[in-house]
Parts: structure tokens; sequence; C-alpha cells
């Protein structure tokens, strides 16, 4: 996982470079948290163009942080969702609470 801060937008994009199950989900959650902590953050983008499968546990994450985010004021977009993981996403019905966009730029201006 790569992890940006886009000072002047007070975001984060997240860069997950595999697919989001338990254990990648538990060190994605440390680390999203930590940098929301340690820098000024209020929205996070989570780039989703590699991962092919999700369970549950990418679900959590994606809540939590926004439940985060939504207390601070800010939002969190998700983007390059594959067809597979976008019917999870639609099934559990994150795409009501957060955007889903094509790409980086379209999140950007959601945010």
């Amino acid at each position: 996982m790569d992890l940006k801060l886009i000072g002047e937008k007070r975001t984060i994009i997240v860069n997950i470079k595999e697919d989001l199950d338990h254990h990648a989900a538990t060190e994605l959650r440390k680390a999203v948290d930590a940098k929301i902590k340690s820098s000024n953050a209020i929205n996070v983008i989570f780039n989703f163009s590699k991962v092919d499968f999700m369970d549950s546990s990418g679900i959590g994450v994606i809540m939590g942080r926004y439940k985060i985010t939504k207390i601070l004021g800010g939002k969190v977009v998700i983007y390059g969702v594959k067809k597979q993981v976008r019917r999870i996403i639609e099934m559990s019905g994150i795409d009501k609470l957060i955007c889903i966009c094509d790409t980086l730029d379209e999140s950007l201006q959601k945010i």
C-alpha cells in the first residue's frame, strides 16, 4: 500500500496494491488511521484499481474510515473499482454513502 497526502485538499490517497482480505485490511486500517492522526487530513480517497477481491474485512475498513472522516467533516471516495469488487460494494450498500468514481481527478473533484 502507498499513502500520499495532498495538503491543500487535506486528503490522503491510499493506493491499495493487493486484495483486501482480513490480513491486508488490518494493516490498511492501522496505516490509514495513523496517517489521519499524524496529518491534518479529513478526507480519504481509496484507489481500488489493483484490488481483485474484497471480503467483509474490506467493507469494515471503508466504513470505519467513513465514520472517522464524517466526524472530522470530510469524505471518503473510492475510485478504480473492478466489476467483481463493485458488486460487493453495491451489495453492502456502501455506494449509497460513499462516492464511487472512475479516476483520481474525478475523486478529487468530489472532495
